[in-house]
């Protein structure tokens, strides 16, 4: 039976007593077509449903509370002060019982009522919150957006670095597009984020935004993201900009630095350094350069895959391809059934500037080493080294951006083979 001594509603915390068995959770509300199941969110983040025929009974051992989402920004004059830039993704989410899903934290007040010991570390004295998205609905513009507010605090000389909180699955792409967006830069800029929102017990985002905190007012004046080295909740990584990648659907440590080494290693007490960064300096100005050119591509090649598909991008007017290349930088060539060699010349030729990655991510393309490889390059593709294919779909729309660049193949071939963000390695790491 159900408790008479409470009226029991969606986000109590709850005892659902079987015949067996007691679970603790959530009280979720039940849609419609399931008005016969009683559904809870378990402690663990899971959640699961019971006919409400076999419950014995409901206990409520919490109710819900209407909490004011009300914080104290008083600043404290031992603590340094740094801006926040708001963005959405799962970080700046939280459990709405009523669906069992996830709602964004739509003002500051709400994501610091649920991160308070960010306040441990600094003074947040400034935040933007330019929309509220998941990282997927973003596109260039939001970068461009994201970089403009991020210069207007750089630049404010009372804020000592940057958290820009953001969805993971492609934070890599504005981590990138920041990196080449934001020049001269003279302070921290740390993206973070949590693969777990704050009400599962296994959430990451308290220590992620913690110890982005401790990076924000570090001297790492870099483009860098912070959040877990490992399962365990012991340290994060500060993870450059333009070398890192989410390399897991779930795990907390699901961000991986490629083929170099990470800024530092981040702790609740402080920060060691790993490998070498741009130190902070406030004398310098940022200076924004945001030009893009949206008509770019990444395209990856599988065997057997038709080189026409280049005709639908020259049709549809694309400055540039990136290509994910097999082994050291291979594609089907005239050996093949549908060799891809005459059509990158030909798209070549019309115009279309096309550029190669890894798809193994890991290690460096050489096309010199197979003549598969070498009758590729004869072709005029741009064979990018050891620069991540999503890294290299950024920097190919930021330099076609800049109308001068685009007009002369030799200099774009030079500005993408030119380390300007970190996003190329001599020596790579493991």
């Amino acid at each position: 039976m159900v408790s008479k001594k409470l009226i029991i509603q969606p986000g109590d915390y709850v005892e659902v007593h079987l015949t067996q068995k007691i679970y603790e959770g959530v009280l979720l509300e039940s849609p419609e077509s399931e008005k016969g199941l009683i559904l809870l969110k378990l402690d663990n983040g899971y959640n699961i449903g019971f006919k409400k025929k076999e419950v014995l009974e409901i206990k409520v051992l919490k109710k819900a509370e209407e909490v004011k989402e009300e914080v104290d920004f008083a600043v404290n004059k031992n603590k340094k002060n740094i801006g926040m830039i708001i963005t959405g993704g799962t970080i700046s989410a939280r459990l709405n019982p009523r669906k069992g899903g996830v709602d964004w934290l739509t003002s500051p007040e709400a994501l610091f009522k649920y991160y308070p010991e960010i306040f441990d570390k600094v003074n947040v004295v400034k935040v933007e919150v330019p929309f509220m998205k998941a990282s997927e609905d973003m596109g260039f513009k939001d970068w461009q957006k994201i970089a403009r507010t991020a210069e207007k605090l750089l630049n404010d000389k009372e804020i000592e670095g940057l958290i820009i909180t953001h969805g993971t699955d492609f934070i890599h792409y504005t981590s990138s597009a920041l990196s080449f967006f934001l020049k001269n830069l003279n302070k921290p800029v740390v993206l973070t984020y949590s693969q777990r929102s704050i009400d599962r017990a296994s959430s990451d985002a308290n220590l992620n935004l913690q110890c982005a905190a401790v990076a924000a007012v570090s001297d790492i004046a870099e483009v860098m993201l912070v959040g877990h080295a490992s399962e365990n909740d012991d340290f994060c990584y500060a993870m450059p900009g333009t070398k890192v990648k989410k390399m897991h659907t779930s795990r907390r440590d699901a961000f991986k630095v490629i083929n170099s080494k990470p800024f530092a290693k981040i702790t609740l007490e402080g920060w060691e350094k790993i490998s070498d960064y741009n130190l902070r300096d406030d004398k310098k100005k940022v200076k924004l350069d945001v030009k893009f050119e949206e008509q770019v591509a990444l395209i990856k090649i599988y065997p057997g895959q038709d080189p026409d598909i280049l005709d639908y991008y020259v049709k549809k007017k694309y400055k540039g391809i990136i290509l994910e290349l097999s082994g050291l930088g291979h594609a089907p060539t005239m050996r093949s059934r549908k060799g891809w060699t005459k059509k990158l010349k030909q798209v070549q030729e019309k115009g279309l500037v096309v550029c190669a990655a890894a798809q193994t991510i890991y290690g460096r393309l050489n096309p010199l080493v197979y003549s598969n490889g070498r009758e590729i390059l004869e072709t005029g593709v741009i064979y990018l080294k050891d620069m991540l294919a999503e890294t290299a779909f950024v920097k190919l729309g930021w330099v076609l951006g800049h109308e001068a660049w685009a007009q002369d193949r030799q200099l774009i071939r030079e500005k993408m083979l030119e380390n300007i963000s970190g996003e190329l390695n001599d020596r790579l790491e493991e």
